[in-house]
């Protein structure tokens, strides 16, 4: 199988090294830029980068302007890695279409499972197309409309959606939802639960009203 391929944007050299010796030790390819700037030509200019791996405090162009533009072409992964670790840095991560947000200092070997477990999401399969309450699911093409009208979901926003539809009915804790849709212990923090579940509901509109919340425990949704 081919190896898949990974943008490792920071202004630190000994950073960037850390990250891609962990990476190629577990058989990825890694592409290296060392500003947003030169981020974004090497991204535009290969188009087989399967994720991103992006520092916010860079000169010519940070973090947030990288994945900004970013978005407005592409849903690609994108993991920010960065020292800025207040509530309000990670909320906005998120508020751009970031799929992941881990502060420095971090665990190579925990950064290394959080890519795996996002690009094992990101693999072909098979072709199904899930209907309910008027949401229609195509999993293979990544899209979803509501009554026949297309809507745009983040990558983690599409993986929390089909993971509800898929237990319909039941309700999920956060740690359960954590553990299934990010694949990994995300040690309860809610914040990401909460943060991602509201945007998801803005976005299916009147539909966002199946996403019920179960008090003191998670979610459930209901058609």
């Amino acid at each position: 199988m081919e190896k898949r391929k990974i943008l490792v944007v920071d202004d630190e050299s000994r950073m960037r090294k850390l990250v891609k010796d962990f990476l190629v030790m577990n058989n990825y390819d890694v592409v290296e830029a060392c500003d947003g700037e030169e981020a974004l030509d090497k991204f535009y200019a290969d188009k087989n980068i399967d994720l991103i791996i992006l520092d916010v405090m860079m000169p010519k162009m940070d973090g947030w302007q990288v994945a900004k533009e970013i978005r407005l072409n592409s849903k690609v992964p994108i993991i920010m890695l960065t020292a800025k670790d207040s509530e309000k840095d990670e909320l906005t991560g998120f508020n751009i279409g970031v799929d992941e947000y881990i502060s420095k200092p971090f665990s190579p070997k925990i950064l290394v499972a959080r890519v795996g477990a996002i690009l094992r999401r990101t693999l072909p399969e098979e072709n199904v197309v899930i209907e309910t309450a008027g949401i229609s699911i195509d999993r293979t093409a990544r899209t979803v409309t509501i009554d026949g009208k297309p809507i745009e979901l983040s990558y983690k926003e599409f993986e929390l959606l089909n993971y509800f539809v898929d237990h319909k009915g039941i309700a999920l804790s956060r740690e359960n939802i954590l553990n299934n849709v990010w694949n990994y212990d995300y040690y309860g923090d809610a914040r990401t639960i909460d943060t991602h579940v509201k945007k998801l509901r803005s976005k299916l509109g009147k539909k966002g009203e199946c996403i019920k919340t179960v008090w003191g425990m998670g979610y459930k949704f209901e058609a």
